[in-house]
């Protein structure tokens, strides 16, 4: 068997900055084995399986799927339009795990539908923090959302030198951390970083689902609707965010092809 396979660099117009993500596309599904090997093979945070035939999509990292995965999908989003299956002023429409998923061909960048995350309060893990390596006293504020955390912090150069234990957050139970703060430029709302050990991604280049939550959590908070973002990886990545209503929310990126090819079964 033959397989159209690709990697693209997403929330970026560099190569080897972004998130980088795998793209599969078939005619007809593969096994959930068959597409978890494929991840593993790729190595990278996420693989977008998407098949033609139904518009199903599904995202795997080497370990596990993923319900959401926004890279991903602006990566899928991206190659369907190198390819000439996506046109300007298009919106294609993807099965998914959590609902159908939009994602609109725009002049300059690809806007991805997506649900915002419901953000609730949280006892702190004074563990995790020690962990994350921060002190309870620049914690501003402890959330969860889905099964995951976002921790705000009082300091910028603070969360660009976070250097978690890993090895030692895995032990203890979690899915993911965001961890972000104010952006001290005026061309930025905010700032962030994602560790995930515990899927196999110790942390994430550029992360389009947690800025699900991060728009959420910072436009309440400034007080708007607009809001750019900027994910402090190493790799690094910038993701622009709107409110909308029916609790929507739009994360709009660039993306480049690095590798495209055959995969051969």
């Amino acid at each position: 068997m033959e397989l159209d396979i690709y990697q693209v660099d997403s929330f970026t117009t560099e190569a080897f900055k972004g998130n980088p993500a795998g793209v599969c596309i078939t005619e007809e599904a593969l096994g959930q084995e068959q597409m978890l090997s494929i991840a593993r093979e790729m190595a990278l945070s996420e693989t977008a399986f998407y098949v033609r035939h139904t518009g199903q999509l599904r995202w795997f990292t080497p370990q596990v799927e993923v319900a959401l995965c926004g890279h991903g999908t602006l990566a899928l989003a991206h190659v369907l339009k190198e390819r000439g299956e996506a046109h300007l002023g298009d919106a294609l429409v993807f099965n998914t795990m959590s609902g159908p998923l939009t994602a609109t061909i725009e002049e300059d960048v690809i806007a991805l539908d997506f649900p915002q995350a419901k953000l609730h309060g949280a006892e702190m893990a004074r563990e995790k923090l020690a962990l994350l390596g921060i002190d309870e006293e620049s914690v501003v504020s402890y959330l969860q959302f889905d099964n995951k955390e976002l921790i705000e912090i009082d300091s910028e150069q603070l969360l660009i030198s976070l250097a978690p234990s890993f090895e030692r957050l895995k032990q203890l139970p979690g899915r993911g951390i965001v961890v972000t703060s104010k952006a001290g430029c005026n061309k930025l709302d905010f700032v962030s970083r994602y560790f995930a050990p515990w899927v196999g991604v110790n942390e994430d280049p550029v992360t389009g689902s947690a800025h699900c939550a991060l728009a959420v959590y910072w436009g309440e908070k400034l007080n708007k609707t607009q809001l750019d973002g900027y994910q402090a990886s190493q790799r690094g990545g910038h993701v622009n965010c709107t409110l909308l209503a029916q609790q929507r929310v739009a994360l709009r990126g660039k993306a480049k092809t690095i590798v495209k090819g055959t995969l051969y079964l």
